[in-house]
C-alpha cells in the first residue's frame, strides 16, 4: 500500500467510525428505533409494491365495487371494483418519490443561498435576508398554492410549488448555521494563511453543517407529504390515474358516508409516514446536536 492510499485509508476511517457510531446511537433512541422501521417499512413498500401488491392497482371489477375490507380485499375496494390495499401500496412509490424531490428542491437551493448569504455577509446578505423573510410571511400552504395555480394543477407542478415553498425555510437555517461556522477558529485560521473561499466552504464549513441539513430534510419530509397530499385532497396535486395517497382520498370524498374505508386506510398510511419521519427527525437532532444531551 502506497502513502498515498493510507493517506486517504487515514481519513476515510474516522469519518466511517463517525457514521457507523451515530447509526447506532439513533438505533438505541427509543424514537429513532420505532421511526426508523416505520421509515423502512414505507421504503420497503414503495421499493417492492409490485411483489406486496396482491394485484393490479388499476384492475377493475365493477360487480364487486365498493366491498368493506375482507380477507379476500384487506383494504376493501373502491367506486370501480380495484383493490384499495395494492393502491395504497402503489400510492407509496408515488408519496415518497415526490416528497423526496420536493424535499430535494428546498435543499439545493436553499443550502446555495444560505452559503452565499451568510458566508458573503454584508449589503447581499441584507438583501437575501430580505427577500427570505417577505417569503416566509406568506403561509406556507398559501404559497404554495400560489405557485401551483400558476403553474397549473399536477404532481410535477405540487412538487416544484411544495418545494420552492421550502427554500427560504432552509436558507434561513443554513445562513446561521454557516455564520456561526465562519466564526470557528480554525476557519479563520485558515482565511488567514491564505486558503481560498471555495476551500473554506466545501473544505471546512459545508462539511460540518452536513449533520444539521440531514437533520433539517428528515423534519421538513413529514411536512411535504402532508402538503403534497393536501393539494391532492383539493385537485391541485396528482391527477389521475396517478396513485397518490392525497389522490386517493379526494377521489373517495363522495363515498365517506358509504364506505369510510376509502379515506381511513390513505389517510392512516399518510399518518404512519409522517409520524414515522418525525420520530426519525427528532432522534437525528437528539444524536447530532451535543447540545441537547
Amino acid at each position: 500500500m502506497n502513502n498515498e492510499s493510507k493517506e486517504r485509508q487515514t481519513k476515510e476511517e474516522p469519518l466511517t467510525r463517525g457514521w457507523l457510531y451515530s447509526l447506532r446511537k439513533v438505533i438505541k433512541h427509543k424514537q429513532g428505533l420505532v421511526g426508523g422501521i416505520l421509515v423502512l417499512i414505507i421504503v420497503i413498500m414503495a421499493i417492492f409494491a409490485p411483489y406486496i401488491a396482491p394485484r393490479n392497482p388499476y384492475e377493475r371489477n365493477v360487480p364487486r365495487m365498493l366491498e368493506a375490507p375482507s380477507g379476500e380485499h384487506w383494504f376493501g375496494t373502491d367506486m370501480q371494483g380495484r383493490d384499495l390495499f395494492s393502491q395504497v401500496i402503489y400510492g407509496s412509490r408515488i408519496t415518497l418519490v415526490a416528497g423526496l424531490a420536493s424535499v430535494l428542491i428546498s435543499m439545493v437551493l436553499g443550502v446555495i443561498i444560505g452559503i452565499i448569504a451568510g458566508f458573503h455577509g454584508g449589503r447581499l446578505d441584507l438583501f437575501i435576508s430580505a427577500v427570505i423573510d417577505f417569503l416566509l410571511s406568506f403561509p406556507t400552504l398559501i404559497l404554495a398554492l400560489i405557485v401551483v395555480s400558476i403553474l397549473g394543477p399536477g404532481l410535477n407542478n405540487a412538487v416544484l410549488a411544495v418545494g420552492f415553498q421550502g427554500i427560504p425555510i432552509f436558507a434561513r437555517f443554513i445562513r446561521g448555521e454557516v455564520m456561526v461556522q465562519k466564526e470557528v477558529g480554525y476557519v479563520e485560521g485558515s482565511f488567514a494563511l491564505g486558503a481560498s473561499k471555495f476551500r473554506l466552504v466545501f473544505r471546512h464549513i459545508l462539511p460540518n453543517i452536513i449533520p444539521s441539513i440531514t437533520v433539517m430534510a428528515t423534519l421538513e419530509l413529514p411536512r411535504v407529504i402532508l402538503m403534497l397530499a393536501g393539494l391532492g385532497f383539493i385537485g391541485l396535486g396528482a391527477q389521475p390515474p396517478v396513485l397518490e395517497w392525497g389522490r386517493l382520498m379526494v377521489s373517495a370524498r363522495d363515498y365517506f358516508f358509504l364506505a369510510p374505508w376509502l379515506i381511513n386506510f390513505p389517510g392512516v398510511a399518510i399518518m404512519i409516514s409522517v409520524f414515522g419521519f418525525n420520530l426519525l427527525g427528532n432522534a437525528l437532532r437528539d444524536v447530532f446536536d451535543p447540545s441537547l444531551q
